[in-house]
């Protein structure tokens, strides 16, 4: 037995959406005193570590420790997050360290950071600075930058140009909510 469900009462129910959702959400923001002018932000502090994997010319394993502010609105939200974390190129024996930033704004916006790196291959050392730029959604984030690095005589086994997903595990989150003045 087939099932069809005819073009008039689809364009019916999208009517009917199209119409009633914008009050049905206005009531429900009311109910839960969620406008805007009427709440203040929730401050939520997030630390834990992470794990992920950088892909450029070469790939590399990374570990390391973030923690992250966020600023939660319904309009406007906002994150913030500083990182350190080492790196290794196990099959070109390079082992690297990053201190970072990235900030975020609203729910679904890019994040833009930048990184200081130091890059070794126990002969030589490099001192690096990149600019990235990337997405985070619920605990993942993939970000991509170039690395400037300062020059090197025969240590070129290093990434540049990078991809990198990171996985963050969560240890500790604080709710902080601060209250108006009357």
């Amino acid at each position: 037995m087939k099932y069809t469900i005819s073009l008039k009462k689809i364009s019916t129910v999208l009517i009917c959406m199209y119409l009633f959702y914008p009050s049905i959400f206005e009531a429900q923001i009311n109910d839960l005193n969620l406008s805007s002018k009427q709440t203040n932000p929730i401050h939520v502090v997030k630390t834990g570590s992470y794990i992920g994997i950088q892909k450029g010319s070469y790939s590399v394993v990374e570990f390391g420790f973030e923690r992250q502010w966020k600023k939660i609105k319904l309009k406007n939200s906002s994150s913030n997050a500083l990182f350190t974390g080492f790196n290794y190129n196990l099959f070109e024996n390079v082992l690297g360290y990053d201190l970072g930033f990235w900030h975020k704004e609203k729910v679904f916006g890019l994040t833009l950071g930048s990184t200081i790196s130091f890059r070794s291959d126990f002969d030589e050392a490099r001192f690096g600075f990149s600019p990235n730029i990337g997405y985070k959604i619920l605990r993942f984030h993939i970000h991509t930058g170039y690395c400037f690095l300062t020059r090197a005589n025969d240590f070129n086994n290093t990434n540049t140009l990078y991809v990198s997903l990171r996985y963050f595990f969560v240890n500790d989150r604080k709710f902080k909510k601060k209250r108006k003045k009357k």
